[in-house]
């Protein structure tokens, strides 16, 4: 076992005996003080905590004269759980109890005897399991996830109040929007870090400023894990949204009134796919294909017949409101007939491609370009990858051609959640995410609501409300809204209604599915959802439906 110690130099003779004896029993790495000079405890306190929460060392130990000054240090550091002892009891109860992994002594209270007694029982405690145990050292450690933003509560409490009750919101509402997700601890704190203080204009290696060898690093983990999680020959992690992505390759591949075959926005396609108050729709010349109107799905026959008609410079697929899985491989096959690029948007489908619970365009699309938010659950930011052939012009493209400088910070939170997907329980997530999709799905078909293509494949649905029950898509979100379930309004294919009122609703499963509900959890929504839907006037229902969603909430907490 690798032990860890530092002391002041109140400690520094408790110390030296401790770290003498213990040589013999475990593997010391002593990191001072070594005199008996005046010292700052926090360097030392600093140095244990560090290596504790890298796992660099099994265990710390940290002496000062009162031990509550390093025991305040040390629990500055997320991971480290550190723990002022006074006897082997309270030593024994917080390794067990409270998964400490630092021990802090005082050497005015404390003998050197049982100094060692104390350190020695400490390393020979297993942690508890017990459920009881598990619940409380999670809440410990998350602290209501407001420990992340406590400096605000004194430097900009009206900042920190809006961030309080975004996550009161997440906390206590299901959020079933389609193109949300909640990331983790990991990915909000490499997008807040030091750094955003970086201008990098340039890409790693070939910055306009100097001091870039720490983003370089930053970015090359991004552009290198992107690569590999979807087996792409060239990545660009610097666009700073889906839509920029999106324009990054039409400034690499055609001119300003070229064609684009893509879907149009009310059939499932998205704003930057070509619509007339996009800048899309505004600098090309955008050609619309739709789904069939009796299936509502894509007819790649039919898309074939209109790509060899049109002839189009790029052959666009991907969406944002299109519930069926696509054929990248029969996509490829008319962009070759035709000669012309092809292009696909996976934004909402990115994490089911990088879970392997949907057919990647990778292999088959000359650009593929995506969010890193959405199914994939990462910061808000875009990602294009390309063929190598292509590589060069797509970074010109980027910078200089449409961005300066870069967010590092965000680039790095984007690595962050690249090496999250390559973790096997991400394989299992993107797979639930779709069963819940299906359950949920059938759970209010089943209660007599039209679905647009009859059901899902993917992570979202759509619910035709002004046929089933003769409503708006905006009073239906209103309505769920108020019980304390989150959807959009969305437009459904062929629509009658107006964009902004809309004849259906958009529901999506990945931010529940990141909580940890399954299937059981979704007939209850499902349910829930008809419930409301049903009479949408009804405020008892809308009221208990709320207090029901929040007892569901209350057992699957936000990461």
């Amino acid at each position: 076992m690798k032990i860890i110690i530092g002391s002041d130099h109140c400690g520094i003779e408790l110390k030296q005996g401790v770290v003498a004896e213990l040589s013999k029993e475990f593997q010391i790495k002593d990191v001072g003080t070594n005199s008996l000079a005046g010292c700052d405890y926090p360097d030392y306190a600093l140095a244990v905590a560090e290596s504790v929460a890298l796992g660099e060392s099994d265990a710390g130990v940290l002496i000062c004269k009162t031990g509550i000054g390093m025991s305040m240090t040390a629990n500055r550091f997320q991971n480290v759980r550190a723990a002022l002892c006074a006897t082997v009891e309270d030593a024994v109860l917080t390794r067990q109890h409270n998964a400490a992994n630092v021990l802090c002594i005082s050497s005015q209270n404390v003998s050197f005897d049982y100094a060692l007694e104390m350190i020695r029982a400490f390393m020979a405690t297993p942690v508890d399991m017990d459920e009881r145990h598990v619940r409380r050292r999670w809440k410990l450690e998350r602290a209501g996830r407001l420990s992340d933003v406590s400096g605000l509560m004194k430097d900009d409490p009206e900042v920190y109040a809006a961030i309080k009750a975004q996550t009161v919101q997440e906390d206590t509402e299901i959020n079933l929007i389609a193109s949300e997700n909640t990331s983790s601890r990991a990915c909000r704190e490499a997008a807040g870090s030091v750094l955003m203080n970086k201008y990098a204009e340039g890409y790693p290696g070939k910055r306009w400023y100097s001091g870039c060898l720490p983003v370089d690093a930053a970015e090359e983990l991004a552009c290198k894990r992107a690569c590999e999680l979807f087996g792409a020959d060239h990545a660009n992690v610097q666009p700073h949204c889906g839509s920029a992505a999106n324009m990054a390759v039409y400034f690499a591949t055609i001119k300003p009134g070229d064609t684009i075959l893509s879907m149009s926005l009310d059939q499932g396609g998205h704003l930057s796919h070509g619509s007339p108050v996009n800048f899309s729709g505004k600098y090309y010349n955008i050609v619309p294909y739709t789904v069939n109107k009796d299936t509502e799905m894509l007819d790649y026959d039919e898309l074939e017949k209109q790509a060899l008609e049109v002839k189009p410079a790029i052959l666009l697929t991907g969406a944002s409101a299109y519930p069926r899985k696509i054929d990248f491989k029969r996509v490829r096959e008319i962009c070759d007939k035709v000669g012309c690029i092809m292009m696909v948007d996976m934004a909402h489908i990115a994490g089911l491609i990088a879970g392997g619970a949907h057919e990647s365009p990778v292999p088959y699309a000359d650009f593929v370009t995506t969010t890193t938010h959405k199914t994939l659950g990462g910061p808000r930011g875009g990602m294009v990858l390309c063929k190598e052939k292509w590589a060069k012009a797509l970074d010109s493209a980027v910078f200089p051609g449409m961005q300066g400088g870069p967010l590092e910070n965000i680039i790095a939170a984007k690595a962050v959640v690249f090496r999250e997907w390559m973790m096997p329980e991400k394989k299992g997530y993107a797979q639930q995410v779709v069963k819940n999709c299906a359950v949920l799905c059938k759970t209010v078909q089943d209660r007599g609501y039209r679905i647009v293509s009859g059901g899902t494949d993917n992570h979202l649905f759509l619910v035709d409300v002004k046929s089933s029950k003769g409503i708006t898509g905006k009073e239906a979100a209103a309505a769920l809204d108020a019980a304390g379930i989150v959807v959009n309004k969305n437009t459904i294919p062929y629509d009658t209604e107006s964009p902004f009122k809309t004849s259906g609703i958009r529901i999506g499963t990945a931010s529940v599915t990141t909580r940890g509900m399954k299937e059981p959890e979704m007939l209850k929504i499902g349910t829930w959802i008809a419930d409301v839907l049903d009479d949408i006037t009804n405020t008892v229902v809308q009221e208990r439906v709320k207090e029901e969603a929040a007892k569901l909430v209350a057992g699957f907490p936000v990461p």
